[in-house]
Protein backbone atom coordinates (compact mmCIF):
# COMPACT_ATOMS: atom_id res chain seq x y z
CA UNK A 1 0.00 0.00 0.00
CA UNK A 2 1.29 3.07 -1.13
CA UNK A 3 1.35 6.09 0.95
CA UNK A 4 1.00 9.44 -0.50
CA UNK A 5 3.14 11.99 0.72
CA UNK A 6 1.58 15.48 1.18
CA UNK A 7 2.96 18.14 -1.50
CA UNK A 8 2.77 21.95 -0.04
CA UNK A 9 1.81 24.65 -2.36
CA UNK A 10 2.90 28.17 -1.80
CA UNK A 11 -0.15 30.43 -1.69
CA UNK A 12 -0.83 32.32 -4.72
CA UNK A 13 0.50 35.67 -3.37
CA UNK A 14 3.75 34.44 -2.81
CA UNK A 15 4.05 33.01 -6.45
CA UNK A 16 3.56 36.53 -7.55
CA UNK A 17 6.27 38.08 -5.12
CA UNK A 18 8.55 35.79 -6.44
CA UNK A 19 7.93 36.59 -10.06
CA UNK A 20 7.79 40.44 -9.06
CA UNK A 21 10.83 40.27 -7.70
CA UNK A 22 12.79 38.47 -10.71
CA UNK A 23 11.21 40.88 -13.32
CA UNK A 24 12.82 43.77 -10.61
CA UNK A 25 16.14 42.09 -11.31
CA UNK A 26 15.95 41.75 -15.01
CA UNK A 27 14.67 45.40 -15.19
CA UNK A 28 17.93 46.47 -13.35
CA UNK A 29 20.75 44.26 -15.32
CA UNK A 30 19.35 45.91 -18.39
CA UNK A 31 19.12 49.37 -17.16
CA UNK A 32 22.58 48.75 -16.19
CA UNK A 33 23.57 47.45 -19.49
CA UNK A 34 22.22 50.39 -21.14
CA UNK A 35 24.39 52.76 -19.02
CA UNK A 36 27.67 50.77 -19.68
CA UNK A 37 26.82 50.88 -23.77
CA UNK A 38 26.09 54.61 -23.52
CA UNK A 39 29.25 55.24 -21.40
CA UNK A 40 31.12 53.20 -23.41
CA UNK A 41 29.90 55.16 -26.36
CA UNK A 42 30.49 58.71 -24.94
CA UNK A 43 33.96 57.96 -23.86
CA UNK A 44 34.44 56.24 -27.52
CA UNK A 45 33.22 59.48 -28.92
CA UNK A 46 35.41 61.76 -26.82
CA UNK A 47 38.61 59.96 -27.63
CA UNK A 48 37.87 60.68 -30.91
CA UNK A 49 37.19 64.43 -30.32
CA UNK A 50 40.67 64.53 -28.50
CA UNK A 51 42.32 62.73 -30.99
CA UNK A 52 40.86 64.37 -34.09
CA UNK A 53 41.82 68.18 -32.40
CA UNK A 54 45.41 66.63 -31.87
CA UNK A 55 45.70 65.62 -35.26
CA UNK A 56 44.22 69.03 -36.94
CA UNK A 57 46.60 71.32 -34.44
CA UNK A 58 49.94 68.77 -35.78
CA UNK A 59 48.81 69.60 -39.44
CA UNK A 60 48.44 73.46 -38.55
CA UNK A 61 51.88 73.13 -37.07
CA UNK A 62 53.52 72.03 -39.58
CA UNK A 63 51.86 74.77 -42.05
CA UNK A 64 52.68 77.25 -40.01
CA UNK A 65 56.87 75.75 -39.73
CA UNK A 66 56.15 75.37 -43.94
CA UNK A 67 55.33 79.27 -44.44
CA UNK A 68 58.23 79.92 -41.66
CA UNK A 69 60.74 77.86 -44.31
CA UNK A 70 58.97 79.65 -47.55
CA UNK A 71 59.38 82.89 -45.74
CA UNK A 72 63.11 82.72 -44.95
CA UNK A 73 63.71 81.36 -48.60
CA UNK A 74 61.93 84.90 -49.69
CA UNK A 75 63.91 86.54 -47.90
CA UNK A 76 66.84 84.91 -49.22
CA UNK A 77 65.94 85.12 -53.12
CA UNK A 78 65.68 81.25 -53.31
CA UNK A 79 63.46 78.90 -54.54
CA UNK A 80 61.92 75.98 -52.43
CA UNK A 81 64.44 73.71 -54.08
CA UNK A 82 67.06 76.29 -52.69
CA UNK A 83 68.34 77.40 -56.30
CA UNK A 84 68.89 81.02 -57.10
CA UNK A 85 65.30 81.98 -57.68
CA UNK A 86 64.15 82.11 -60.91
CA UNK A 87 61.50 82.40 -62.62
CA UNK A 88 57.94 84.51 -63.42
CA UNK A 89 55.81 86.59 -61.32
CA UNK A 90 54.58 86.90 -59.10
CA UNK A 91 58.05 84.41 -58.30
CA UNK A 92 60.94 85.56 -56.86
CA UNK A 93 59.11 89.10 -56.50
CA UNK A 94 58.91 89.83 -60.01
CA UNK A 95 56.22 93.12 -60.93
CA UNK A 96 56.04 93.80 -57.42
CA UNK A 97 56.61 97.09 -55.89
CA UNK A 98 57.70 95.37 -52.55
CA UNK A 99 61.19 93.85 -52.55
CA UNK A 100 63.46 92.66 -50.36
CA UNK A 101 66.29 94.90 -49.53
CA UNK A 102 69.95 93.71 -51.15
CA UNK A 103 71.18 97.53 -50.82
CA UNK A 104 71.10 100.29 -48.21
CA UNK A 105 69.14 102.52 -50.59
CA UNK A 106 66.80 99.53 -51.35
CA UNK A 107 66.08 99.68 -46.87
CA UNK A 108 65.04 103.62 -47.42
CA UNK A 109 62.90 102.84 -50.32
CA UNK A 110 61.10 100.13 -49.49
CA UNK A 111 59.80 102.03 -45.56
CA UNK A 112 59.26 105.10 -47.75
CA UNK A 113 56.83 102.70 -49.95
CA UNK A 114 55.44 101.30 -46.52
CA UNK A 115 55.24 104.29 -44.81
CA UNK A 116 53.51 106.01 -47.61
CA UNK A 117 50.39 103.49 -46.72
CA UNK A 118 47.45 105.50 -44.80
CA UNK A 119 45.01 102.78 -44.52
CA UNK A 120 44.84 99.29 -43.23
CA UNK A 121 48.20 97.82 -42.18
CA UNK A 122 51.54 99.24 -43.41
CA UNK A 123 52.44 96.38 -45.51
CA UNK A 124 52.92 95.54 -49.25
CA UNK A 125 52.98 92.29 -50.90
CA UNK A 126 53.64 90.48 -47.28
CA UNK A 127 56.48 93.14 -46.30
CA UNK A 128 55.20 95.37 -43.28
CA UNK A 129 56.55 98.61 -40.80
CA UNK A 130 57.20 97.22 -37.73
CA UNK A 131 54.22 96.72 -36.28
CA UNK A 132 52.48 99.60 -33.50
CA UNK A 133 49.60 98.69 -31.38
CA UNK A 134 48.53 95.22 -30.40
CA UNK A 135 51.76 92.91 -31.47
CA UNK A 136 49.48 89.68 -31.03
CA UNK A 137 46.96 90.99 -33.84
CA UNK A 138 45.80 87.36 -34.64
CA UNK A 139 43.73 88.20 -31.32
CA UNK A 140 42.51 91.67 -32.71
CA UNK A 141 39.29 92.36 -34.04
CA UNK A 142 39.98 95.84 -35.48
CA UNK A 143 38.77 96.45 -39.03
CA UNK A 144 41.77 98.28 -39.60
CA UNK A 145 44.61 96.82 -38.31
CA UNK A 146 43.17 93.54 -36.90
CA UNK A 147 43.85 90.00 -38.13
CA UNK A 148 41.12 90.24 -41.02
CA UNK A 149 43.21 93.20 -42.39
CA UNK A 150 46.20 91.62 -41.80
CA UNK A 151 45.40 88.03 -43.76
CA UNK A 152 44.51 90.47 -47.27
CA UNK A 153 47.97 91.67 -46.61
CA UNK A 154 49.59 88.29 -46.13
CA UNK A 155 51.54 85.88 -47.74
CA UNK A 156 50.66 82.30 -48.95
CA UNK A 157 52.93 79.80 -49.26
CA UNK A 158 54.66 79.13 -52.75
CA UNK A 159 54.37 82.96 -53.69
CA UNK A 160 57.34 84.14 -54.30
CA UNK A 161 58.97 80.84 -54.06
CA UNK A 162 57.22 78.80 -56.28
CA UNK A 163 57.25 76.27 -53.93
CA UNK A 164 54.03 73.33 -55.01
CA UNK A 165 51.14 72.55 -52.43
CA UNK A 166 50.29 69.19 -54.65
CA UNK A 167 47.66 68.37 -56.20
CA UNK A 168 44.85 65.47 -55.90
CA UNK A 169 47.38 63.08 -56.92
CA UNK A 170 50.06 64.04 -54.76
CA UNK A 171 48.26 65.75 -51.69
CA UNK A 172 50.17 68.15 -49.35
CA UNK A 173 49.67 69.90 -46.55
CA UNK A 174 45.56 70.38 -47.19
CA UNK A 175 45.99 73.60 -45.14
CA UNK A 176 48.62 74.88 -47.63
CA UNK A 177 46.24 74.50 -50.41
CA UNK A 178 43.47 76.11 -48.76
CA UNK A 179 43.25 79.76 -49.93
CA UNK A 180 39.73 80.93 -49.60
CA UNK A 181 39.34 83.76 -47.66
CA UNK A 182 40.06 83.63 -44.10
CA UNK A 183 41.23 79.74 -44.58
CA UNK A 184 44.76 78.08 -44.75
CA UNK A 185 47.87 79.98 -43.97
CA UNK A 186 49.85 83.20 -44.27
CA UNK A 187 53.61 85.12 -43.16
CA UNK A 188 54.30 88.53 -42.89
CA UNK A 189 58.18 89.75 -43.04
CA UNK A 190 58.16 92.89 -40.83
CA UNK A 191 61.36 94.80 -42.01
CA UNK A 192 63.20 96.07 -38.80
CA UNK A 193 66.25 98.41 -40.05
CA UNK A 194 68.69 98.93 -36.94
CA UNK A 195 71.30 101.56 -35.18
CA UNK A 196 74.53 101.47 -37.79
CA UNK A 197 76.45 101.94 -34.40
CA UNK A 198 75.48 98.85 -33.47
CA UNK A 199 75.92 97.13 -36.91
CA UNK A 200 79.27 98.52 -37.45
CA UNK A 201 80.27 97.14 -33.72
CA UNK A 202 79.74 93.74 -35.32
CA UNK A 203 77.79 92.80 -32.56
CA UNK A 204 74.09 92.36 -31.81
CA UNK A 205 74.36 94.38 -28.54
CA UNK A 206 76.89 95.08 -25.72
CA UNK A 207 80.56 93.94 -25.97
CA UNK A 208 82.33 91.09 -25.05
CA UNK A 209 83.37 87.89 -26.49
CA UNK A 210 80.18 85.76 -25.50
CA UNK A 211 78.22 88.11 -28.22
CA UNK A 212 77.14 87.17 -31.41
CA UNK A 213 79.26 88.61 -34.11
CA UNK A 214 77.60 89.88 -37.14
CA UNK A 215 78.19 90.91 -40.89
CA UNK A 216 74.65 91.85 -42.28
CA UNK A 217 75.02 94.39 -45.39
CA UNK A 218 72.20 95.94 -45.46
CA UNK A 219 71.44 96.62 -41.90
CA UNK A 220 67.99 95.15 -41.40
CA UNK A 221 66.76 92.46 -39.04
CA UNK A 222 63.53 90.74 -40.16
CA UNK A 223 60.71 89.37 -37.94
CA UNK A 224 58.63 86.43 -39.51
CA UNK A 225 55.05 85.81 -38.73
CA UNK A 226 53.86 82.64 -39.55
CA UNK A 227 49.54 82.02 -38.79
CA UNK A 228 47.77 78.61 -40.09
CA UNK A 229 44.35 77.78 -39.97
CA UNK A 230 43.02 74.34 -39.10
CA UNK A 231 40.58 72.54 -40.51
CA UNK A 232 38.57 72.92 -37.71
CA UNK A 233 37.10 75.82 -36.49
CA UNK A 234 39.16 76.77 -34.02
CA UNK A 235 42.60 75.67 -34.06
CA UNK A 236 45.16 78.19 -35.12
CA UNK A 237 48.77 78.17 -35.26
CA UNK A 238 51.05 81.39 -35.01
CA UNK A 239 54.55 81.40 -34.98
CA UNK A 240 57.50 83.64 -34.92
CA UNK A 241 61.04 84.19 -35.36
CA UNK A 242 63.44 86.95 -35.93
CA UNK A 243 65.97 86.36 -38.75
CA UNK A 244 69.14 87.50 -39.69
CA UNK A 245 70.69 87.32 -42.92
CA UNK A 246 74.48 86.36 -41.65
CA UNK A 247 76.81 87.00 -44.47
CA UNK A 248 80.29 85.65 -44.28
CA UNK A 249 83.15 87.94 -44.37
CA UNK A 250 84.99 88.57 -47.27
Amino acid sequence: MHQRMPTHRLPRSSQGAQRGVALFVVLVFVMLSMLLALWASRTSLFNELVVGNDADYQRAMEAAQALLQDAELDIRGERADGTVCTGSAPVCRLGSVAKIPVEAKDVAELLATLEGINTGPRCKDGLCLKRTGYQDFWNDNDANTGLAAMQAVGTRYGTYTGAKVGNDDSPANPILRNTATGQGGWYWIEVLPYLPDVANANLIAGIGANYLAVNVQPNVIYRITAMARGLKRNTLVVLQETYVRHRLKD
